[in-house]
């Protein structure tokens, strides 16, 4: 396919995503399949566009006058790509597969971007009905901190210190040139293509025999933060796929136990493989038995009990700009609430002297630190522990420059950490 042809396409995937308010990778799905001339190439292109187009929705829509599909993604190529006029005019009409010619109107907007008069939300590219969270949570960092989640992520790794350290995997991985990441011991960062395009890791050795994960900074550090040791009985009780868990095995060196579970089974499924690949032999996975997993031996007596909270995932924009447009208002309260309610059922599983671990992958006070501020004034017996105090303990004393000032905790984000949005509160059983 020729790059007029990809944009093309762009633009028709980009419909079909805003029609059927669908996911953006079940559409390129099925896109895919009904194209089979495309090969994997032209399809890595036009779902790079189409992420590209999703990251500045809102203000490639304003530069353009218009939201419709087409603007949005002529938008994108001047707002995420800085292409300049006369490039996106030379795609637009070049054959039989390109878009439309450009018309005078939509050749004056680009050549002007202008974005002067536009609110916070626009300037920022995060939904308009979340304005009144972002402005609680960042004030005049609003702007600044929506640019940053709208930007590309790279590609992070945990390294499994189960099987090896970080400078050899630093060498079995040097073809991608590899860099430590800044905080945590564990990490390496391996920048994306211009073109977008990540590493294709299941391919690699080091990834195969399990030397490293694919785990965003950000996630490593409150697995860190958690401070696990070995010998300790720890509950993961949101597993999901288990990143977070293998942390806590290696932390612990395959000693003491972890239990990992999750309300939703098929959320556990990729676990199996990820733990023979590892080396983890401390784990015990707790598949759900009807609604929920069966627990109750575990009341009272975990060292650690970590809840990795369902939230809005505004934290993690950057890797999915689809799910930015496609949460809607009232995601926001129903979250809150099964929040409140892991929270409650969490504390029934520390032991005297324990720890319970409070995360989420969201940004938004309402679910960091006011739902910790709520559970705390209604639990006896359970205290917050210093941010700087516990980032100090964990070896990272450099995140203590995070801690929230809004309560409770520590708050990371791709403008200020270069990382996913994360928040993580300790908080100790009396």
């Amino acid at each position: 396919m020729t790059p007029a042809a990809r944009i093309a396409a762009a633009i028709e995937v980009l419909a079909d995503i805003e029609t059927r308010r669908r996911p953006a990778g079940d559409a390129l799905k099925d896109w895919g399949l009904k194209h089979r001339f495309a090969g994997s190439k032209d399809r890595s292109a036009i779902g790079t566009l189409i992420y590209d187009a999703l990251r500045v929705r809102a203000s490639a829509a304003w530069i353009m006058g218009e939201e419709t599909p087409r603007a949005v993604v002529l938008g994108a190529l001047r707002r995420a790509r800085g292409m300049d006029v006369a490039a996106i005019a030379a795609l637009c009409g070049a054959g039989p597969h390109a878009p439309e010619p450009l018309s005078e109107q939509e050749t004056a907007r680009l050549a002007a971007d202008d974005l002067s008069g536009a609110p916070d939300h626009v300037q920022g590219d995060y939904p308009e009905w979340l304005a009144p969270s972002f402005a609680a949570t960042f004030g005049d960092h609003a702007v600044t901190e929506g640019r940053a989640l709208a930007a590309r992520a790279p590609v992070d790794l945990r390294v499994n210190t189960l099987r090896t350290d970080r400078e050899k995997a630093l060498k079995a991985l040097s073809h991608f040139s590899p860099v430590t990441t800044p905080y945590s011991p564990w990490g390496l960062r391996i920048a994306v293509a211009p073109d977008g395009r990540g590493p294709a890791l299941a391919a690699e050795p080091a990834y195969v025999k399990g030397l490293v994960e694919v785990q965003d900074e950000a996630s490593q550090l409150v697995a860190l933060l958690s401070g696990a040791k070995p010998g300790w009985q720890v509950l993961d009780l949101c597993a999901g796929a288990g990143g977070k868990t293998l942390a806590l095995a290696a932390m612990m060196e395959n000693k003491g136990q972890v239990f990992a579970t999750d309300t939703d089974g098929r959320r556990l499924m990729p676990i199996f493989d990820r733990l023979e690949r590892s080396g983890a032999r401390n784990v015990q996975v707790r598949a759900p038995k009807g609604a929920k997993p069966v627990l109750t031996d575990l009341e009272g007596r975990c060292d650690l009990v970590l809840v990795d909270a369902p939230c809005t995932g505004t934290g993690t924009w950057r890797r999915n700009p689809d799910a930015k447009w496609r949460t809607r208002p009232g995601a926001l309260e129903q979250r809150r609430q099964e929040q409140a309610e892991i929270l409650r059922e969490a504390a029934t599983y520390v032991k005297p002297g324990g720890r319970l671990v409070y995360v989420t992958c969201s940004l938004l006070r309402e679910e960091n630190e006011d739902q910790v501020s709520a559970f705390l004034a209604a639990s006896d017996g359970f205290l917050p522990l210093d941010a700087a105090h516990a980032a100090k303990a964990a070896g990272v004393e450099a995140l203590g420059q995070f801690a929230s000032t809004f309560g409770p905790g520590l708050r990371l984000s791709p403008a200020t950490s270069n990382t996913d949005g994360f928040y993580a509160a300790v908080m100790l059983r009396s």
